[in-house]
């Protein structure tokens, strides 16, 4: 189901089930972490997340679960958390392009990558009272951080799900294109970021991740950033991107220290 290819320093890592609407099972959310694992050991410096055919991935496939016998907690804390966390781990920029159905363990892959471009017609939200389960994948973080309590709340009590312009309007996701645009513009953006300073945009990774996970406040963010700002010095892009302003012309990367 998930198939990975690599060219230029970007790696493409597709949910290629369309006939289910990419949703996933446990061997797929293996599969999945496997691709970020080859991605990871190949060195890429950018990485982008898709679905193939009408949605980007419509969450868990319980065609075939039984919820008498069936082992959640292994799912959920076994499987899915572990990926999310790699996934957002990832030592690289990553990007993720959100069309169609985006619901469930799909909302969480989204949550998990750095930069999210969403299609305008894109759905997102919690349709899962109607199987008297709840949001799960990270989606309540996400909502009551962007969206306050209320409305959250009304998204889940109602399972009303949100477009993908309506999504970025309210501060979900990153920008918003149209259908027939947003994976070129997914595309593009990886390959800039796959050009540029790797070991700066990781440290960045690192202090945001310290602001979300840890509740990091402002003094404690500057001193990380004066930390990463000294370590920065030493590497060879930092070093480049000075000489190329001071020489007015265009830096060329390596992404290395």
């Amino acid at each position: 189901m998930i198939e990975l290819t690599i060219a230029d320093d970007v790696a493409e890592v597709v949910l290629n089930a369309p006939e289910q609407r990419n949703a996933v099972d446990a061997s797929a959310l293996q599969e999945l972490a496997d691709a970020y694992r080859q991605a990871e050991q190949a060195g890429v410096r950018a990485l982008v997340l898709r679905g193939e055919g009408k949605g980007f991935c419509a969450g868990r496939d319980i065609s075939q679960v039984d919820p008498v016998t069936d082992d959640a907690a292994g799912f959920l804390r076994g499987r899915l958390q572990p990926l999310l966390e790699q996934m957002a781990a990832f030592p690289a920029p990553t990007f993720a392009v959100a069309h169609g159905a985006c619901l469930g363990v799909g909302l969480g892959l989204l949550i998990a990558t750095d930069v999210v471009y969403v299609a305008e017609s894109a759905k997102l939200g919690s349709p899962f009272a109607a199987l008297g389960a709840t949001l799960d994948s990270g989606g309540h973080a996400l909502f009551f951080e962007r969206l306050g309590a209320h409305r959250t709340f009304d998204l889940i009590y109602s399972g009303r799900l949100m477009s993908g312009a309506e999504a970025v309007t309210a501060g979900l996701f990153s920008r918003a294109f149209a259908d027939d645009e947003v994976l070129e513009a997914t595309r593009a953006a990886a390959a800039h970021a796959a050009q540029g300073p790797t070991l700066a945009f990781l440290a960045s990774k690192e202090i945001l991740r310290g602001l979300r996970d840890e509740r990091q406040g402002l003094w404690r963010s500057v001193e990380a950033e004066n930390a990463a700002q000294v370590a920065l010095s030493q590497t060879e892009d930092f070093r480049e991107g000075f000489a190329a302003f001071q020489q007015k012309r265009r830096p060329s990367f390596t992404g290395r220290g």
